[in-house]
């Protein structure tokens, strides 16, 4: 069970990451991606594959954000985790939120090692009020 003050500390994190934002809007990494906007958050969409989501520009991976980000929301397979836990852990990310079905228990374990405080098993979704 994820604590409510650990949510509420992600929540007040004024700038947020989202790691697999897309420009589909019937995809979860765009329905994070603008909820979080529309909750008054500057939000930063990480995906290679993209040079912008929703007129914004995204950035390739977490090391290329700007260095006063340091909380993502993690929407990608867990064999994707797996990288962007590396990233996060060398780019000293503080806060990780997966979404449900992103997260592994091995880059749960390896994040929290690091010192990173890790959100899974709830929906973000839920959590945002815009």
């Amino acid at each position: 069970m994820v604590s409510v003050s650990l949510i509420n500390d992600f929540l007040n994190q004024r700038e947020i990451a989202v790691v697999g934002a897309s420009r589909s809007p019937a995809k979860y990494g765009n329905i994070v991606f603008k909820k979080l906007q529309a909750a008054g958050y500057l939000v930063y969409p990480v995906n290679p594959r993209a040079r912008l989501i929703d007129g914004q520009p995204a950035y390739p991976c977490l090391s290329s954000l700007p260095d006063s980000v340091k909380a993502a929301v993690v929407v990608v397979p867990p064999k994707v985790s797996e990288t962007v836990a590396v990233e996060a852990i060398a780019a000293g990310f503080r806060y990780i939120w997966f979404q449900p079905g992103a997260e592994s228990g091995k880059v749960i374990l390896s994040l929290e090692s690091a010192g990173i405080k890790v959100i899974h098993g709830t929906c973000l979704l839920v959590r945002v009020s815009p």
